[in-house]
């Protein structure tokens, strides 16, 4: 029977609906905002998932007892966790658990994964449950139910060294995208783990946002997401929006810069579309780095004023497009296939996972 250790970052992600791009140093301002926690409600549809017996050693509290517990596990706790958690916490827990367990499963971001390879290396494999703002790092899986999914497979599966990528949240926050390679981690290998992402520069982009832009409605309110491709629409509209963050437009004029989900609801009414492209190579166009989209904006906007843009060059990375809005009934809404916008009076349909 698979050992099998636990560890969930309480605040990842928390930046996320209230656009401030991560949590790292973050967090009171975060809460200040607004935001409330979204790791334990993902380690739980995770933890949910689960079907086959496995021995569990995590951490007190939130940092894993807490969720284990109410999903009715059984667990060892082999980590005290103090009432307010740091990443320090992360690193002696995994530490800690380390000789103990055969995999350790996390539940957080790039900077989460970025503790548990300082405390391991490479010497023990780690799965990443997504719960952060941005995942650059190719240790995570599709979602918390891909991850279930994987851990009820770990005897079949080997596996192979996969990159941890760090970004730099400070220079995110301020439009400047910087990533770094952190090192490798052995993970599991599985189709539904994610692949590394790339941020890719292709022809095309103007095409799309001089055809977004003729087709838009001046009556109605748009969302538009971050990315290089939507970026190239702001500009074409000639607003001064941000290139990672949220923004929000009518009449081609800017309602508000790098929105967060309260203000975007603020904004919202019963005409508005969303505009969104898939970030990186990974095909995701809900779930990774766009949070303030949230699964209840979705629903109210629908699945028939969703705008998906991407380059073919991109399209051509990705099988499908992706998305992990954090409700399963909202992903189900979203699933089948959808038109994306590739160039000028262009369209491709891609099948939505």
């Amino acid at each position: 029977m698979k050992r099998i250790g636990f560890i969930i970052n309480p605040v990842a992600g928390m930046g996320g609906s209230v656009a401030l791009k991560g949590t790292d140093g973050m967090v009171e301002e975060a809460k200040r905002r607004g935001a409330i926690p979204v790791s334990p409600k993902r380690a739980e549809a995770f933890l949910r998932a689960l079907k086959k017996k496995r021995a569990w050693y995590t951490c007190s509290g939130i940092m894993g007892e807490e969720a284990c517990r109410r999903a009715g596990l059984d667990v060892e706790v082999v980590y005290e966790a103090p009432e307010r958690t740091a990443a320090e916490d992360t690193k002696k827990a995994a530490a800690c658990m380390a000789p103990m367990v055969d995999i350790i499963v996390f539940v957080g971001g790039d900077g989460t994964a970025c503790d548990v390879l300082d405390a391991v290396d490479a010497q023990l494999p780690v799965l990443g449950v997504p719960a952060g703002v941005k995942m650059y790092s190719a240790v995570f899986s599709n979602t918390p139910a891909d991850a279930a999914e994987i851990v009820n497979s770990l005897e079949e599966l080997p596996v192979e060294e996969r990159e941890v990528m760090d970004i730099d949240e400070e220079a995110f926050r301020k439009g400047e995208f910087r990533v770094k390679l952190k090192g490798y981690a052995r993970t599991p290998v599985h189709p539904k783990i994610q692949a590394g992402k790339e941020v890719t520069i292709g022809n095309g982009k103007r095409e799309i946002a001089e055809w977004v832009a003729e087709e838009m409605d001046d009556d109605r309110v748009y969302i538009i997401g971050g990315g290089s491709t939507t970026w190239e629409i702001k500009k074409y509209l000639g607003i001064e929006g941000s290139f990672l963050g949220i923004d929000v437009i009518k009449g081609k004029k800017l309602l508000c810069r790098d929105a967060g989900e309260r203000e975007i609801n603020k904004l919202l009414d019963d005409a508005a579309k969303i505009v969104v492209s898939p970030l990186g190579n990974q095909g995701f166009i809900f779930g990774r780095g766009n949070q303030p989209i949230s699964h209840e904006i979705i629903e109210r906007v629908g699945r028939e004023n969703i705008i998906v843009v991407a380059t073919r060059e991109k399209l051509a990375t990705i099988d499908s497009l992706k998305v992990d809005t954090g409700d399963e009934r909202v992903n189900d809404m979203l699933r089948g296939y959808m038109e994306v916008i590739t160039g000028y009076r262009e369209r491709k349909l891609m099948k939505v996972e």
